[in-house]
Order: C-alpha cells, then sequence, then structure tokens
C-alpha cells in the first residue's frame, strides 16, 4: 500500500512539473564576458537536474571505491565466521553421534577461527576425553583459561565432570572448591560435588550435600534415601573403634533415621563391638517395632542384654504377628537355649529349619544337640551346616 502510495506521487509530481513547463516561458541568461548564453528555463533546470544526478552518482563510486578494501575485509570475517559456525554445528553433530574422533577434528577448526573460543575448546576437551586422550584434554582446558578468564564457571564445571568420569575425586573437588570463590553453587555444581564426595567416601560431606539438594528438591527422594543410609552405615562402622565419639554420633541421627533397619543394623554391631548389647537392644527392637526385617531379628538373637527371659518374651509376641518368619524362629531356639530351655529351643529351630534350610540354624540345632547328649543327630547337623555353607561359596 505504501509503495503504490509513493508511485502515485511522483506520476502527480511528474504531471504538475510537465504542465508547469508546458506554460512557463521564463528564460535563464548566463553572462561571461565575451560570452553570452541564453537558455528556457525548463532546460536549465534539466541540465541542473542531470548535472546533480552525474555528481551524486560520482561521489556514491568514489565513496565505494575507498571502502572497497573494508567491505573485502568485512566479507572475508563474515565468510570465516560462517565456516566456523558450520565447524561448530559439525562438531556438536558428531559428538552426539558418538564420533569423538571427528567431532575434535572439526572443534579444533572452529576453535582456530576464534569463533566462540571458550566453547568450542570446551567442546573439544569432551571429544578428547571420550577418546581418553587425557594430555589433549588438559590442553584444550588451558585453552579454555586462557579464552575464558573472565568467565571461569564453564572450564571448571567440564574439569570437575571429567575428571570425576576418570575417577580422579581430588582434582574434581579442588576444582568445585575454586568455583565455590567465584560464584555461588548451582544445582549442577553441587549433583558434581556429590558425586565426587561419594568417590571420596567424604560421608559427613554426603550427608550434607543431600540435605541442601533435598531443601532445593533437587535430588530425587529414593536416590537420596538410599546414599543417606549408606552414609550412615559407614559413619557407623568408623567409629567402632571410638565409643565416645559412637554415642555422639548416634544421637546427632535424625530420629525418622534411626529407624531404619540398614541404619540400625549398623549401629547395634557397632555398639555390640563395645559390648554395649543393652543399647543395641534397644536399637534393635526399636526399629523392629517400626520396621519388620529378617537380619535384625538374628542379630537381636546374638546379641544377650541383662534379662533374657524378657528378650524371649518380646520376640515370642513378635511370633504371633510373623509365624512364619525362619529368622525369629531360629533367633527363639538360639535365646531359649542360652536359657537352657532345651525343648522350647529344639522346637523352635526343627520350625526354622523347616521353613527355610540355613546353615546357622542348623549349627545352633548341632550344637543344642550335643549338649543334651545327642552326638549322632548332631553329627548329622554339622554334615547339613557345611553343605550348606559350601554351596554358597
Amino acid at each position: 500500500m505504501k509503495t503504490l502510495f509513493w508511485i502515485l506521487a511522483i506520476l502527480a509530481a511528474a504531471v504538475a512539473l510537465m504542465l508547469a513547463a508546458k506554460h512557463n516561458a521564463g528564460y535563464v541568461l548566463l553572462v561571461y564576458s565575451p560570452y553570452r548564453i541564453e537558455l528556457s528555463l525548463n532546460l536549465f533546470v534539466t541540465l541542473l537536474l542531470a548535472f546533480f544526478a552525474a555528481g551524486y552518482v560520482a561521489v556514491r563510486l568514489a565513496v565505494h571505491t575507498l571502502n572497497l578494501p573494508a567491505y573485502v575485509r568485512a566479507f572475508r570475517q563474515e565468510r570465516r565466521r560462517d565456516k566456523a559456525r558450520e565447524a561448530m554445528d559439525d562438531a556438536l553433530l558428531f559428538f552426539y553421534e558418538g564420533r569423538y574422533a571427528k567431532a575434535e577434528k572439526f572443534a579444533n577448526i572452529a576453535l582456530d577461527s576464534h569463533e566462540a573460543p571458550l566453547a568450542n575448546a570446551l567442546l573439544a576437551a569432551h571429544a578428547a576425553h571420550e577418546l581418553k586422550a587425557y594430555d589433549r584434554r588438559d590442553s584444550y582446558l588451558v585453552q579454555a583459561e586462557e579464552v575464558g578468564s573472565d568467565r571461569p564457571e564453564p572450564r571448571l564445571m567440564t574439569r570437575a565432570e571429567l575428571l570425576l568420569d576418570q575417577r580422579n575425586f581430588q582434582q574434581a573437588l579442588q576444582s568445585l572448591k575454586e568455583l565455590q570463590t567465584t560464584s555461588r553453587k548451582n544445582l549442577a555444581a553441587l549433583r558434581l560435588e556429590l558425586k565426587a564426595q561419594l568417590q571420596a567416601k567424604n560421608w559427613d560431606q554426603v550427608l550434607l550435600l543431600i540435605a541442601q539438594l533435598e531443601k532445593r528438591e533437587a535430588i530425587d527422594p529414593i536416590q537420596a534415601a538410599q546414599q543417606k543410609i549408606g552414609a550412615h552405615q559407614e559413619n557407623l562402622k568408623r567409629k567402632q573403634q571410638d565409643l565416645a565419639g559412637l554415642r555422639d554420633y548416634w544421637q546427632k541421627i535424625p530420629s525418622a533415621d534411626k529407624t531404619n533397619s540398614k541404619i540400625a543394623l549398623a549401629a547395634a554391631q557397632s555398639f555390640m563391638v563395645f559390648r554395649e548389647c543393652q543399647i543395641a537392644l534397644t536399637i534393635l527392637t526399636d526399629s523392629l517395632e517400626t520396621q519388620w526385617d529378617s537380619d535384625l531379628v538374628r542379630l537381636y538373637g546374638e546379641c544377650l542384654g541383662k534379662d533374657t527371659l524378657k528378650q524371649i518374651e518380646r520376640a515370642e509376641n513378635w511370633l504371633k504377628r510373623h509365624p512364619q518368619d525362619a529368622a525369629l524362629l531360629q533367633t527363639l531356639g538360639r535365646l531359649c537355649a542360652k536359657q537352657e530351655l532345651w525343648g522350647k529351643a529344639q522346637s523352635y529351630l526343627d520350625a526354622s529349619l523347616s521353613i527355610e534350610a540355613n546353615a546357622g540354624t542348623h549349627l545352633e540345632l548341632a550344637h543344642l544337640l550335643e549338649k543334651i547328649g545327642r552326638a549322632e543327630e548332631a553329627g548329622k547337623h554339622y554334615r547339613e551346616s557345611m553343605v550348606l555353607l559350601q554351596q554358597r561359596s
């Protein structure tokens, strides 16, 4: 619509000029002694416009001629930039295709053109890492540090990630420590640090990082729970030479975690190392009342407190809820044998074996039968126990 308007305006102006020229009788007199030139006004205006147009074209040509080297340089730079972008695109596509040698080659081409040097250096480092060319990878990371000195975060994150993949967690942690001094850790950095701390077996730091990620809802709850359990188990094992430290650590564990069967098992085993069976029994009982676990029940039978009869009574109450639990029946047999309740002990152990053939149960029954003078039957159970142990190994 705008173009049509201008065309109509130009045509109207042309018509107006033609009409004005037709009725114009004026003239122009140019005198330069001894010459004298007389022109019609219409011709003069036409010549003046033609001269102006020729001058404008000449000036434009001169300007373009003078600017030609700059145009050529800009054209070449644009061509180089286009080629660098194409090389970077190819490098990315080859990398995601798993063709790491070609990815590194094209990333180098893009890097040589100085187009997005930091991104291309990091891409080349990733490709070299996948090729296990660690020297070249480190060289690219040095280049990334040189070209991206004002933005260290991408390089430090990339370095930490690649070193972790190489299981070099100490240097990875050093990179993450440098990252912390330059900026606040983002979620990706926290996840990387968690992975590094897990490899380094720094369990206190693992628990701290899981808490931070949980607060920001940035970790899968199941994964977080498993990692917390593992960290608590390892920390409890490490406290098996320091009773005061063990007690202090157990008190600091959240109540919800204390009743977890795996954490309770590790804690009870650690306290039993120091012969603190009463504490261990409390831990086992609290956990079993919350979450039933056969491994805890077996340990309950190995941990003798001050009142074995009370332990038997509690276990028999559990048996009402879990009548087919072989581990619970084995535990009751062991506890009754400790109290020299031979008949009850044998019946519980026989019932356990009827549900599950277990080397430990056969061994308990063999000991019991030996004590009451039934050596031949005891020998049979000893042999059964050995057979099951050999099958397991």
